[in-house]
Parts: structure tokens; C-alpha cells; sequence
């Protein structure tokens, strides 16, 4: 079911709402932060309808929202952002969908495009070389079933000792670049299985690595706190959790699909299959 633009109340030239009166299952509006010419992109699939959809999960608290880079994802729009609150409040595995932890992170360099234009061609093959990519793909990094298990509950630490990084790096990653409250014993031994030799790759579908040239500052005390400069070589990564995260996420979905009736929760999509947080 398409959401109409006359469905949507114009709040700023900004941001938009679908109010909660539009369908008597939402329990809170929807509201999108974009400009009227983006909306009309995420118009073309089914971003706004999903959405909606969010809205109709139980405990949610304020809007469900969407960012102004929404797609279409699993259960949630891509760039869709909810939140439950206790005692209701549900945790929902489609609000992060099946590549837990895919993102995207901006490597900055000391290399002008300058010095560097000569070798691209070089470069490129050398990229294409060092960096395993494609479906199935594994890599160098072999783990045993203890090393994974460490990579489960240390993160980013286990990169930073293992030299993959650096201790400032961790600085800049979210809850310094490990959660306190993994278990390993949570994660399948399928998905660990399909996880072993896949870190450090790229996969496939819409991730990449893609050098860039900064063309333009528009922010010169930003840019310099960033480290960037106008004609500098950058790597912009990404990248998710592959065969792991999504056979982690396919394992709860499922858990979380029977469970649901014990709750007496029914909802418009069970791509949102969830269950209390409580």
C-alpha cells in the first residue's frame, strides 16, 4: 500500500508526518526528515509504508522516524529509528535487519590526488588484489573456534590487539568498540560457522571500497579536526557483519515469530517479528 503525499503533513521544508489518525493501528505519528524533492525518492519504494508499519509496535514511545537516506529494508525502512519503553516496549530484530553492524567509515590519508594521479590504475589493481570481495568470499584472517569467540565478546579490541588498529581508534568507536554484555554462547554455531572465515571481507550486494578526492571544503574548522584537506585521498568503506549477522538475524527472527502469540502481539508485517523487552 502506497502512503499518498497528501497522506503527509508538512511540519517544516524538512520534515514531514504521517499523523496517527492516518491508520488505527499506529500508536504514535510517523515522521521523515527530508526535503520535498528527497521525498519524493523515498516515495518510490516502500520506505513510507514501512514506517508506518513501525508505528504499530508495541511500547514505542514519541515517532517512528525516518532519516533523510531511507530505503526500503527488512521489517524497518533502512534509516528508520524507533524507540519502546518498558514495561511494553518490544525488542524488534528488523530494526537492524540481517547485516547487524553494516556502516560506513571514512579512512583519511596523507596522499594528494596530485601525487597519486599517475598510480590509480595501479592502485585500483592493488586494492582489487588485497581486498577479498564478492558472495561467499572468505579471507586471510583464519579463525579458530576460540579466536571467533573472542572476536564476539572483545570487538574492536580483540582488531587493536590483534594490530588490525590502533588504541586511539577505539576513541572514536561507539561504547569504546565493544559491548560489555556479549555472549558468544548467544551466537548459533551456524552462524558462527558461516562467520570464520569472512572477517576482513567485503562481501558482496552494496558494499565497497571506493577511494575518493576531497574536490571542495565547505567547513575549514571541521574539515581540519577531521584531518581533510582539498585535493586529499580518502577511502570510504563499507561494510556489515556478512554470513554472521545474517544468519544471527535469522536465527532470533525466527525465535522471536513463535514467540509472538504467547503475547498476544499481532502486527501489519512479520518482517517486525518482536517480542517484550521485559
Amino acid at each position: 500500500m502506497a502512503i499518498p503525499k497528501t497522506a503527509l503533513k508538512k511540519i517544516t521544508d524538512v520534515l514531514w508526518e504521517i499523523p496517527q489518525h492516518y491508520q488505527d493501528e499506529m500508536r504514535v505519528p510517523a515522521r521523515i526528515y527530508a526535503t520535498e524533492s528527497m521525498l519524493e525518492e523515498i516515495g518510490k519504494d516502500r520506505s513510507l509504508e514501512q514506517l508506518m508499519h513501525v508505528t504499530t509496535l508495541p511500547g514505542i514511545v514519541g515517532y517512528a522516524l525516518a532519516m533523510p537516506d531511507a530505503h526500503e529494508g527488512y521489517g524497518f525502512p533502512i534509516g528508520g529509528v524507533a524507540a519502546t519503553a518498558l514495561p511494553d516496549g518490544v525488542v524488534s530484530p528488523g530494526g537492524i535487519g540481517y547485516d547487524i553492524n553494516c556502516g560506513v567509515r571514512l579512512l583519511t590519508s596523507t596522499i594528494s590526488y596530485a601525487d597519486a594521479r599517475p598510480h590509480i590504475q595501479r592502485l585500483a589493481a592493488a586494492l582489487y588484489q588485497a581486498v577479498p570481495s564478492g558472495v561467499g568470499k572468505g579471507g586471510s584472517v583464519q579463525l579458530s573456534a576460540k579466536r571467533l569467540n573472542n572476536v564476539l565478546q572483545e570487538g574492536a579490541c580483540w582488531a587493536v590487539r590483534e594490530g588490525y588498529g590502533f588504541e586511539e581508534d577505539l576513541a572514536h568507536t561507539e561504547s569504546a568498540g565493544m559491548l560489555r554484555e556479549a555472549d558468544c554462547v548467544a551466537v548459533s554455531e551456524r552462524a558462527k560457522a558461516r562467520g570464520r572465515n569472512q572477517l576482513g571481507t567485503m562481501g558482496a550486494g552494496n558494499h565497497f571500497v571506493e577511494v575518493d578526492r576531497v574536490a571542495e571544503i565547505f567547513d575549514k574548522e571541521t574539515a581540519q579536526a577531521f584531518g581533510l584537506f582539498s585535493g586529499q585521498l580518502v577511502v570510504l568503506i563499507h561494510t556489515g557483519s556478512r554470513g554472521l549477522g545474517h544468519q544471527v538475524a535469522t536465527d532470533y527472527i525466527r525465535e522471536m515469530l513463535g514467540a509472538m502469540p504467547t503475547y498476544g502481539i499481532v502486527l501489519p508485517d512479520r518482517e517486525l517479528a518482536c517480542a517484550p523487552f521485559s
